[in-house]
C-alpha cells in the first residue's frame, strides 16, 4: 500500500475503471493510519520547508474524483500541517465569463504556484474534458471556433484537447514545476452513502446539492469520460495516481506517502551559506549575547 508505483497509471495499457479495486484489502486500522499519517504529515513539512527556502522547483497537486471521493478532507489532514506561507488551495468552479474569454488553461496558469510553493488544485483543468465530455452542450455557449452545436464536438475536438493538455504539462516541467496528478476511485454504493450522511447528518446539510443527484444519473457517462481522460493524458513522466477512495483514511495515508516519494526525487534542500555569511553571523550572535545589539 505504501509504495508510489503500486498505484501509478502511466497510459500503457487500456483501463477499466469497473475492475478497478476502491477499497485496500486488509488495509491498516484507523490507529496505525492515525499515527502513519502524523509522522507523514511531519516529513512533508520538511519537505516544503526545504522546497520554500530552495525556490527552484514548483508543485501542483491536483484531485480529481466524483463527487463525494474525499477531496476536502483530504486536503484538511494532508496539508494542514505545512506551513500556510508555502502552500494554498484553489478550487475549480464553473468558469466565469471572463476566463470563457481567454483559452480554456488561462485560469490555470492564473492559479500556477511560484516557484518553492505547493498549491493543491481541488478539481483542476481536466474539468474541461470530463464535465464538458458528460454535457457537451456546455461547449456551444462558450464562444469557441467552430462549435455551433453538439454535432461540432467531435473526436478532433477531443484529441486537440487531450493534447493540449498533455503538452501543457510538459511545458511545466521544463519551467520547473512537477505535477502530480491523484484519481480518488469512488464506488457507486461507498457515494450512495455518503450523500445519505449529507442528508441525516444535520450539520453535513449544507454539502448536499439537488443539482448532486442530477449528476448521479450520469454516473455511467462520467465512469466513461474519466476513464478516456486517464487513459489519454497518463504518461511515464506525468503519471495518475489511481487511489481506491472509500476508505477516506487510507485514501490518505496512500497521497502522503506518494507525496512524500515525489517531493523526495526533487531534493530539495536549504540553501549553502558561505564562510564569510557563516562568520558574519557568528559576529552577529556574539554580539547579541553580549547585549550590544
Amino acid at each position: 500500500m505504501t509504495t508510489e508505483s503500486s498505484y501509478r497509471y502511466s497510459g500503457e495499457h487500456p483501463l477499466e475503471l469497473a475492475q478497478l479495486a476502491t477499497r485496500v484489502e486488509k488495509g491498516p486500522d484507523q490507529a496505525v493510519i492515525n499515527s502513519a499519517l502524523a509522522a507523514n504529515v511531519a516529513t512533508l513539512s520538511d519537505l516544503q520547508s526545504r522546497l520554500y527556502s530552495q525556490k527552484k522547483h514548483g508543485v501542483i497537486v491536483i484531485l480529481q474524483g466524483m463527487d463525494t471521493a474525499g477531496k476536502d478532507g483530504l486536503i484538511r489532514h494532508v496539508f494542514s500541517g505545512l506551513n500556510p506561507s508555502g502552500t494554498s488551495v484553489v478550487s475549480f468552479k464553473q468558469p466565469t465569463h471572463l476566463q470563457l474569454d481567454h483559452d480554456f488553461l488561462w485560469r490555470i496558469n492564473q492559479a500556477l504556484p511560484p516557484r518553492g510553493e505547493i498549491r493543491v488544485f481541488n478539481r483542476s483543468q481536466y474539468e474541461d474534458v470530463l464535465i464538458s465530455h458528460v454535457h457537451p452542450e456546455m461547449l456551444t455557449t462558450q464562444n469557441l471556433p467552430g462549435i455551433e452545436s453538439v454535432e461540432d464536438v467531435d473526436d478532433k475536438f477531443w484529441d486537440h484537447r487531450y493534447h493540449d493538455l498533455k503538452n501543457y504539462e510538459k511545458y511545466l516541467r521544463h519551467q520547473g514545476f512537477e505535477v502530480i496528478k491523484f484519481f480518488l476511485h469512488l464506488s457507486k454504493d461507498e457515494q450512495t452513502h455518503r450523500f445519505e450522511r449529507r442528508i441525516e447528518v444535520p450539520s453535513k446539510n449544507w454539502k448536499f446539492a439537488p443539482s448532486d443527484m442530477q449528476e448521479r444519473a450520469f454516473w455511467d457517462d462520467y465512469q466513461t469520460a474519466y476513464t478516456r481522460m486517464l487513459e489519454r493524458t497518463a504518461t511515464k513522466k506525468s503519471p495518475w495516481y489511481l487511489i481506491p477512495a472509500d476508505d477516506k483514511g487510507v485514501a490518505r495515508l496512500i497521497v502522503s506517502n506518494i507525496l512524500i516519494d515525489r517531493l523526495q526525487v526533487l531534493h530539495p534542500e536549504y540553501p549553502k551559506v558561505s564562510a564569510e555569511t557563516k562568520r558574519n553571523l557568528r559576529t552577529v550572535l556574539q554580539q547579541l549575547k553580549d547585549h550590544k545589539l
